[in-house]
């Protein structure tokens, strides 16, 4: 008889843990709390058109085809990539707009018109991020990080050096670039890892190997295309999913979990993994004397922002907006301090505009465009009514005033999203977006563990455990759990 696994949450983590049980034996059941999967990754249909609620950036091509290649599939049967070039667009000013190139040679030349010898100094810079990328994305990341001892290996030692992971960010950049402009084209993509350039890591300039090598891609339909693939192939595979069913408690026997608990229905199974909240599963499914970690340890933990969303239906076209944009006509360092060091709502925030209609036809009516307005924010914060009016007049300001045109009169459909819906929708802790911060301290075999020690069956997967926030490291987080229940 197969061994039975429960997987709890259908988030990116859970889905990804269940295929790789059940293509092992396991006869796996997926307990998800919302009626449609995806977690964050979730998408909603309004008024014609279609909003991705989460993730938007699709890097790191190599993960999601080595992903579909564990199970004798390919990313191009459920879903078709395109590669966005511009891969993104920056606002510094109505008539101050920086597109990114796709082709890397054209980056190199964008570099040097900014700040004479750059293009020569970023081909070394990508040179050494390459080297973080292959190191930490193939082996470091994979690791189950149950113990530092894992890590004492010579070779990795060595690597650990190469990988700068006890310099900052922030250094490591200035000892390449001097213009303002290029350090904030490099530090955007670790503004969501949880932290600005002084207090992350330099290995995280992988992120700009895969944003500047790799690319930016995006599959026709949504992000969600993505969620739909990966619940496919689990199903092929023999997942069994049950959708509005919240766990809300456990049974158990002999230090063992026995059976989850959802709509008054036991599930039983030999192995659990929460791949919802960890904090949730932790501090309000388990009784103490099962959980690791106290509030206290949770609420010191640093945490990465959390966001404002609006999803705005359009009536018109927007030329002036490429897929992806970057609202950078403000000063960062207020925002970040706002974020990070003093957390509040920000004054003058900096934030990001994705227009999927942009190139995909799909995804709204014909003439129409689909904003996703996003404002990052620090995790905790009261959300109301006013302060979600207040900052949407904001952003409707500054779009009409860097596009040169009126949105007022134009909006035929919106909605908000911020702390009270993530905690809502997804139990998030403090109504987080993005998990942990990714600061020396919280990283590795130093951030939450991703089995319990206390339960001889329970593991952990998602954003809030190895290897950290972000779509494929959740992707790999369920792979991680799959290897150590199948051992």
């Amino acid at each position: 008889m197969n061994k039975k696994a429960i997987v709890i949450g259908a988030g990116f983590a859970g889905i990804s843990a269940a295929t790789g049980l059940a293509s092992k034996g396991y006869e796996v059941t997926v307990l998800e709390k919302n009626a449609t999967p995806g977690g964050r990754s979730r998408m909603f249909e309004a008024a014609g058109y279609n909003f991705d609620m989460g993730p938007s950036w699709y890097w790191m091509p190599d993960i999601f085809d080595d992903y579909f290649e564990k199970f004798e599939r390919r990313v191009s049967d459920y879903y078709d990539l395109m590669r966005l070039d511009p891969s993104y667009r920056i606002f510094y000013d109505k008539d101050d707009v920086t597109d990114l190139p796709a082709n890397v040679d054209e980056m190199y030349r964008l570099f040097e018109s900014i700040e004479p010898g750059a293009g020569e100094k970023l081909k070394k810079f990508l040179k050494e991020s390459e080297y973080k990328y292959e190191v930490g994305m193939k082996e470091f990341v994979h690791k189950p990080s149950l113990s530092f001892v894992e890590y004492m290996d010579l070779r990795l030692m060595k690597s650990a050096l190469r990988l700068h992971m006890f310099q900052s960010f922030d250094k490591y950049t200035r000892k390449y670039f001097k213009s303002p402009r290029l350090l904030q084209m490099l530090e955007f993509p670790i503004l969501f890892l949880g932290g600005t350039g002084k207090k992350t890591p330099a290995l995280y300039s992988l992120m700009n190997y895969g944003d500047i090598m790799l690319g930016t891609w995006y599959p026709r339909g949504g992000m969600y295309k993505i969620v739909e693939g990966m619940v496919k192939l689990a199903e092929e595979t023999g997942v069994k999913f049950i959708y509005d069913a919240p766990v809300q408690s456990f049974t158990y026997r002999n230090n063992h979990i026995v059976a989850a608990v959802a709509n008054g229905k036991e599930y039983a199974a030999d192995h659990f993994v929460a791949s919802a909240d960890y904090h949730h599963v932790e501090q309000q499914l388990l009784p103490p004397e099962y959980r690791k970690y106290s509030e206290k340890y949770w609420d010191s933990r640093a945490m990465s922002p959390s966001s404002l969303i609006y999803y705005l239906g359009v009536d018109k076209k927007l030329p002036q907006l490429e897929h992806h944009n970057l609202l950078f006509d403000v000063p960062f360092a207020p925002h970040a301090a706002a974020i990070y060091d003093r957390p509040d709502w920000p004054e003058q925030p900096s934030a990001y505009v994705c227009m999927t209609s942009k190139y995909d036809d799909t995804v709204a009516p014909a003439g129409h465009e689909n904003l996703f307005v996003l404002i990052p924010v620090a995790a905790g914060l009261k959300d109301t009514p006013e302060i979600r009016a207040h900052y949407l007049e904001m952003m409707l300001d500054r779009i009409e005033k860097l596009t040169g045109e009126t949105l007022r009169g134009h909006i035929d459909y919106q909605r908000s999203y911020a702390h009270s819906d993530f905690t809502g929708d997804y139990h998030a802790y403090k109504g987080n977006a993005y998990g942990l911060a990714n600061t020396l301290l919280q990283t590795a075999f130093l951030k939450p563990s991703i089995k319990n020690p206390k339960l001889k069956n329970l593991y952990y997967a998602g954003q809030l455990t190895v290897p950290g926030p972000g779509v494929p490291p959740s992707i790999i987080s369920g792979q991680i759990v799959t290897d150590l229940i199948s051992k």
